[in-house]
């Protein structure tokens, strides 16, 4: 795998919501290099360098991860759970990006570290927005360690 910068790491398990994701980010140049994986087990693997990623550079972060909730394998939750207990890790901002409004949920995903929730707005044009609207915010006016 290549060891270009990394601005988002996309986990997000449908395709519909990878792709207009991904397209609301490109679209306006708020990010051009964006990794989209497709469930919490990959992400893991992904952030520590396990399996196919055995040669990825860690040094090399994402700027944010955009993380869905309810994922195969293993789910937004526990992904959540082990970025914020890890220190190669903890430093990179988490933003839940789910369907999910239970709060149950959203308590949980705070109590975990996570920066921001954020549930789906169902309307394309607001999830393009929304979606936009917080690429602008973490890559371009928060200041990361």
């Amino acid at each position: 795998m290549e060891n270009k910068e990394i601005e988002i790491l996309l986990v997000e398990d449908s395709i519909h919501d990878a792709e207009l994701t991904i397209h609301a980010l490109k679209k306006n140049n708020v990010a051009s290099h964006v990794i989209h994986l497709k469930d919490g087990a990959a992400a893991l693997d992904f952030l520590f360098g396990r399996g196919k990623y055995k040669e990825r550079n860690l040094d090399n972060k994402p700027k944010v991860i955009l993380l869905d909730l309810k994922m195969p394998k293993v789910n937004g939750l526990e992904v959540l759970e082990k970025i914020t207990t890890n220190e190669l890790t903890q430093k990179i901002p988490v933003v839940v990006l789910t369907s999910s409004k239970e709060h149950p949920d959203v308590e949980k995903a705070y109590k975990l570290g996570a920066n921001s929730y954020i549930v789906k707005p169902v309307d394309f044009e607001n999830f393009r927005k929304a979606v936009n609207d917080l690429g602008i915010y973490w890559l371009h006016l928060n200041q990361s360690l």
